[in-house]
Formats: structure tokens, sequence, C-alpha cells
């Protein structure tokens, strides 16, 4: 597995002003683009083929990481002239390849073993693998539902005593490209219309967990604490 995509084309509307000139994945952790770092740990996993799906101030995300060259990968781009959500965009960017890649969000900084994951992915013959990470505030988050280590089921913002578990998704995914077939043409959901259904009608989605450091950059209080932790790392 060498190919990654990386869905870099939110607005950050939440992190206004901040974002207001500058797209989220440029913001700086530690001196360096959050998409800078997330580009890096990518290439300590060897995966050096990276499609960045671009859309807002996209010219800024393409002027500083060209084609790759300089930090050792190779870059292309899937930009998205009108919105496609996250299975449109996906959808897009995916278009002719073959194998097995890995999808990622660009707005979380983690350590995680992309390697191990891949191997699980083969082990468990998934059509898809989603990271884990354990959270307590799952009234916050989206919460999977297990079957051992298989995806059965998600569970929307549930109350702490009443959560099927403790594990919310990562925001990393190894998916077998014929999954996206399932998605129409344009705009759509990858977690609506792909995720759900694989999970509650074809059972081959498997978690992966995840016990390292773990920060979605969403808020202007989450980026402080990551650019926090990360001076200290």
């Amino acid at each position: 597995m060498n190919t990654a995509i990386i869905m870099v084309g939110g607005l950050g509307t939440r992190l206004r002003p901040l974002t207001d000139k500058i797209p989220k994945p440029m913001l700086p952790v530690t001196g360096k683009p959050l998409l800078e770092h997330i580009i890096l740990h990518l290439k300590s996993q060897k995966v050096t083929n990276i499609i960045l799906a671009i859309s807002y101030h996209a010219d800024k995300i393409k002027e500083y990481f060209g084609d790759g060259e300089k930090f050792g990968v190779n870059i292309s781009y899937s930009f998205e002239k009108e919105p496609l959500g996250t299975g449109g965009g996906v959808k897009q960017a995916s278009a002719g390849i073959k194998e097995p890649f890995l999808l990622v969000w660009g707005d979380i900084l983690m350590d995680i073993n992309f390697k191990e994951m891949y191997e699980t992915h083969k082990k468990n013959k998934a059509h898809i693998t989603m990271a884990l990470t354990q959270r307590e505030d799952t009234e916050n988050w989206g919460v999977v539902v297990l079957k051992g280590d298989k995806i059965i089921g998600f569970t929307e913002k549930p109350e702490r005593d009443k959560a099927p578990s403790s594990f919310v998704n990562a925001g990393s995914f190894i998916i077998e490209p014929h999954i996206l077939n399932m998605l129409p043409v344009g705009n759509s959901s990858l977690e609506k219309q792909c995720f759900e259904k694989i999970a509650t009608e074809d059972e081959k989605m498997y978690g992966f967990i995840y016990k390292g450091p773990w920060f979605p950059i969403d808020t202007i209080e989450k980026y402080a604490i990551a650019n926090a932790f990360w001076e200290k790392k």
C-alpha cells in the first residue's frame, strides 16, 4: 500500500478568524503546516504517492507543496469545482486507483502505524478498516458498535452510560477501491452511504485500535492543545 488520499478541502469555519485567509491544513504546528506533519508521517511509513483532495484556498496548498519532490513524496491533486461531500470527494480523488489505499482526514495529528494497520486489513480480508481511538466523552462523537473487531454499526453522540463502546472514528481508513462503486456520481456522504452500509449489510468493516496521541484540529481550543503537545515531542 503506497497511495494515500488526504482530504483537505474543508472551510475550517470553527477555526475562524485563523482560516479566513489560509486553509486549515496550512495552519502552523510547531513551525510547519499541519498538512506537512501528516505528509512527513506518511513518508516515514513508506506511503509516498499522495493525492490531496483540495478546494478552499487550493492555490495556497499547491504553491507550498507542489509536486512533493522537496518532501520526498509524489503529490497530485483532486480539485472539487463544486462541493462533493466526503463520498464524492473521495470517489473523485480515487479514480483510477486499483489497489487498497489509505484515506486520511487532513485535520488530525497522530502517530499511527499504517503498516500494522494494513497487515490487519489483509488478515481480516476487510473491505474497509477504520482506525479507532478511545474516548470517555462519547456524547461528543460518533461511536462504533463492535462485534469482536468487526464494526457492525454506529451511534451518534450517545450519553456515556448508554454508549455501545468507547471507540470513535480516528480519521484514518484503508479502503478497497471497488467498495466506492456503491456511491452515486456527484455529492454523497462516505459515512452515511458507504460506511454504514458496509457495517450493517456486508459486515466486512473492521476496527484497528490506535492507542497513541490523537489531536483533531477543528476548533481554536483544540489547535492550541495540539501545538502545546507537539512542542514537547
